[in-house]
């Protein structure tokens, strides 16, 4: 299907309408030989709490968005390339079903489809497109993964030292490391996380030991070779960075009204009109 769609007006005319729905704050999508494979509303868990974001399957991105207007108005544009996805099933509850996990070195979260149908089509929908890269790219699959944040809501203490109690004057930080929720105190040090940010970011006192050990550890080893180490709280080895950026806000500062968002997901049959979906 993927192969049969590229170049074809329907397919231009569908990238267009999320194009134009992102505006001139979204980055052109159109390339040639990208195909938009399906769109849909899921539950994405977000630091404060789950809120609905606007999906789209390209064959080689995965873009989404704040809902503004649905179908008509998107922002914070976030474009991942398949091939640095990986997806994990996570285990339902009583309070959480229909919900995976998606994975890249900068950045891992946790979504929720609105039945268990839904969450199949989209597993296996986006599995295959990374297949499909991983093939055209010659590329292994990826095996290093940030650790998604913690919500805030899952502690009022601070997960390292287990005595800060939370409140409206003592805030809630997150290690980029292992994605815990810390005070200020266990979390003063910065590290450099090259997949997460070109600066040094905040990590909890563990990570920041461990981190450290392992950069002397290294230096060490560069400077019987005659190569100069860097001090371990402006260098690190390129591991697995957390999930966020150095704004402990993240994704919350994107309004988006909540409500009750169409969630049926489209995946694009060749066949199909254009305007059966974006009408």
């Amino acid at each position: 299907m993927v192969d049969h769609l590229a170049n074809t007006e329907i397919n231009s005319q569908r990238i267009a309408a999320v194009e134009s729905c992102f505006g001139a704050s979204g980055q052109p999508l159109a390339l040639p030989g990208r195909v938009l494979l399906g769109e849909g509303v899921l539950t994405k868990e977000c630091r404060k709490k789950a809120k609905p974001r606007i999906f789209f399957l390209f064959n080689d991105i995965l873009v989404y968005g704040s809902i503004v207007l649905n179908k008509r108005k998107y922002r914070s544009q976030h474009i991942i390339p398949l091939e640095e996805v990986t997806l994990e099933l996570l285990p339902e509850t009583l309070q959480a079903k229909n919900r995976w996990m998606i994975k890249t070195a900068k950045k891992s979260f946790v979504v929720s489809a609105a039945s268990a149908t839904e969450r199949q089509e989209w597993i296996s929908h986006i599995e295959e497109c990374v297949r499909r890269q991983l093939r055209a790219t010659g590329r292994p699959p990826s095996t290093e993964h940030a650790a998604p944040w913690i919500p805030d809501k899952a502690t009022d203490i601070c997960m390292r030292c287990t005595q800060t109690r939370f409140s409206a004057l003592t805030r809630r930080h997150h290690c980029r490391k292992c994605g815990f929720v810390v005070c200020a105190e266990c979390s003063r040090q910065r590290f450099l996380l090259p997949r997460l940010s070109p600066k040094p970011v905040r990590v909890c006192s563990l990570c920041y030991r461990e981190l450290a050990a392992q950069q002397r550890q290294e230096e060490a080893e560069e400077q019987g070779a005659g190569s100069p180490g860097q001090p371990a709280h402006l260098a690190g080895p390129i591991c697995g960075a957390s999930s966020g950026d150095d704004d402990d806000s993240d994704e919350d500062k994107e309004g988006s009204r909540d409500g009750d968002w169409p969630s049926r997901v489209e995946f694009y049959a060749s066949g199909v009109a254009w305007s059966a979906f974006h009408s």
